[in-house]
């Protein structure tokens, strides 16, 4: 509980005012994270600090390179002294490897920050793909349409969500599947 209670107050710090709308998104990640305290067990911690923390990039003192789980993972390591776990996390959330690629960024993302554990990437992915930007639980279909009509068409953000889509959705269903056995197990 250590790592949720720092990575809200530092999230809370520097979304709340100048973002509130991210900050409502962060809050309902952090959820959505919390949900799938039956499925991660004692990785749950980390995956809703994560959720906490994986939007910190777009937090105008802390744009660098214009890729905000870059942006994120950097501050997160290099000023806040964060565990690398939600270091890597922060970096790679959503299949962020194929933003990375759309704004020649891949090889720095690669070179400063290895892959997290898979079923943690994945986990983060399906909070932050089913929460929409006022906290509230959407469908990743939804999640999806939305950033396309909020970006455009053209915006490599919507270029990158594209091609991270299978990825996404992957992950969302794969969440949703151990999920559901998990419930399944425990009502029998």
């Amino acid at each position: 509980m250590e790592h949720v209670d720092w990575a809200y107050d530092l999230a809370k710090e520097l979304l709340e005012t100048t973002l509130p709308r991210r900050w409502a998104h962060t809050q309902g990640v952090a959820e959505r994270a919390a949900s799938l305290t039956p499925l991660l067990g004692e990785e749950a911690d980390t995956v809703i600090a994560a959720a906490l923390l994986h939007d910190i990039g777009y937090a105008p003192d802390l744009v660098d390179t214009g890729m905000h789980q870059l942006d994120g993972a950097r501050y997160l390591r290099d000023i806040a002294g964060a565990d690398g776990r939600l270091c890597r996390l922060v970096a790679y959330h959503s299949c962020a490897d194929n933003e990375a690629r759309q704004r020649d960024l891949f090889d720095v993302l690669a070179k400063e920050f290895d892959h997290e554990a898979p079923d943690l990437a994945r986990a983060l992915t399906y909070c932050d793909m089913t929460t929409g930007p006022d906290g509230r639980h959407v469908d990743v279909t939804d999640r999806l349409a939305e950033i396309h009509s909020r970006y455009g068409p053209e915006h490599v953000v919507s270029r990158s969500i594209t091609d991270a889509t299978p990825c996404i959705v992957s992950s969302v269903r794969s969440v949703e599947a151990a999920l559901s056995d998990v419930r399944q197990a425990d009502a029998g």
